[in-house]
């Protein structure tokens, strides 16, 4: 028989593709992570990674074994959601949503733990497709993406309209605004910056060659972080407007309206299953709730 901690640690290995992450996740060394990965290899004969430099890809045996451990993790979610009180206020909640959008909705997230002692709620930020295929394996709960998803177990409600901001530095002059101004002061990347740009700025300067043509001055990829250069003068970036609206110093940052102004809209997707659930019904509630508020 298989070693259920063993079986739980290649897993989420991975699902997460790195050693140390994975350590900290199950909250264990990386050592112990490594050992658990040569235990479970050795009860089962073969080997069940393929190691490329820092990467790693698992072989045959590893991807019937990961199968395995995820259909394992999948029955006893179920188990413990049919044992658990269905109650709005008891239980988890598992929600996936881009980067930007998490550092807004988190605050709102602790807010309703803190007048709820029994509910746990696990925030992720994904991208889009890992979020859609997750809720439909009913991994995650509930979901916020930019369209629709066409698949007849999943549920999807307008949630709002998110607009694509164009951020620079507070102080930043935008009389004349031209795209060789923009390049002067450069621009901060970030993964999903090329993509944002593409969207925004080809609609508003004839002169746009595309993101790969844009001048650089730094590049992140922590979401919480991409405004602060910015805030200090320092280039220009493009984020979602929730993005903007959870930096801390944002009277540090200007948002100019450019003459095309570019919507993303976003919609609430659950399980249809899993939507009748009390405690995830009114969490999706709480949070149409909260951006209604937010306007």
């Amino acid at each position: 028989m298989l070693n259920a901690s063993w079986l739980e640690t290649f897993t989420t290995l991975c699902d997460i593709s790195h050693f140390t992450r994975t350590a900290n996740r199950l909250a264990m060394t990386q050592p112990g992570v490594s050992q658990h990965l040569r235990k479970l290899e050795q009860q089962v004969g073969q080997p069940l990674i393929l190691r490329n430099g820092k990467s790693f890809t698992p072989p045959p045996a590893g991807e019937e074994l990961l199968s395995i451990g995820r259909a394992r993790r999948s029955e006893e979610r179920a188990l413990r959601d049919r044992m658990q009180r269905d109650d709005p206020l008891i239980g988890t909640v598992r929600i996936g949503c881009s980067g930007s959008f998490a550092l807004w909705l988190y605050p709102q997230l602790i807010a309703r733990m803190l007048q709820a002692p029994k509910l746990v709620i696990d925030l992720n930020a994904a991208p889009q497709s890992q979020i859609m295929a997750e809720v439909a394996a009913g991994r995650l709960d509930l979901g916020v993406v930019t369209r629709a998803p066409d698949m007849p177990r999943i549920t999807a409600t307008p949630l709002c309209r998110e607009e694509l901001c164009l951020v620079l530095p507070a102080a930043f002059d935008t009389t004349d605004l031209t795209l060789q101004r923009l390049d002067a002061l450069g621009f901060i990347a970030h993964p999903d910056g090329n993509a944002y740009a593409d969207d925004l700025l080809a609609r508003n300067f004839d002169d746009y060659r595309g993101a790969e043509q844009l001048r650089v001055r730094s590049s992140i990829n922590q979401i919480g972080q991409i405004p602060l250069p910015v805030a200090q003068g320092l280039g220009y970036t493009i984020l979602p407007r929730s993005g903007v609206e959870a930096f801390p110093k944002r009277d540090a940052l200007s948002v100019h309206a450019l003459p095309d102004r570019r919507f993303h809209d976003l919609w609430l997707i659950a399980r249809k299953d899993r939507a009748e659930f009390a405690r995830v019904a009114a969490t999706a509630e709480g949070i149409t709730a909260a951006v209604e508020t937010r306007g």
